[in-house]
């Protein structure tokens, strides 16, 4: 499994890349990435529940998540790293199904054009995502094809996390 999200990490990174919206070295942020566990561990029973449903949604609220992560970073990041749990505390203010809707316009602070424009971002990452998932030679209903699902969730929120602190004006680069 560990080689399976090496590919898609260097899949997703690609292609985000290919659309402008990361640069060729991700940037790190360790507050955030050491967030992970918490919060895979709390959204595990609503995406898993959505995934059959809607799968794109269900990887795609992840990215959102990430990028909610990074604002609130960037934001005030000793007030929000205080708080208990961050993917309950975003799901909790509209429910599961208006997160995205409650992330871009309250937390990202993005109207019209741009908020829209993220819509689509995340939405066809997502859909990347899961075109990649599904030509895997991975049973569905196994252990290995939730393992599969967590990798891509995990790949999602770095991503995420990665396109937002891009547009907040974080690059690595060369020095």
């Amino acid at each position: 499994m560990e080689r399976f999200e090496e590919w898609l990490h260097k899949d997703v990174h690609e292609y985000l890349t290919r659309r402008g919206a990361v640069d060729e070295r991700l940037p790190e942020c360790p507050d955030v990435e050491e967030r992970w566990e918490a919060i895979a561990q709390a959204y595990l029973p609503d995406g898993a529940r959505e995934f059959n449903q809607y799968p794109t949604a269900s990887l795609g609220w992840m990215m959102y998540i990430g990028m909610a992560l990074a604002k609130m970073w960037d934001r005030d990041w000793l007030r929000y790293a205080q708080m208990g749990d961050l993917y309950i505390y975003l799901r909790d203010k509209r429910g599961y199904d208006e997160m995205d809707e409650y992330i871009r316009e309250e937390v990202l602070e993005l109207k019209g054009d741009e908020s829209s424009e993220i819509e689509k971002l995340t939405s066809d990452t997502a859909a990347h995502v899961l075109s990649f998932l599904r030509h895997q030679p991975i049973e569905p209903g196994t252990p290995e094809a939730f393992r599969a699902y967590v990798a891509c969730l995990h790949q999602l929120y770095l991503m995420g996390m990665s396109t937002w602190l891009r547009r907040m004006g974080y690059h690595m680069t060369k020095v």
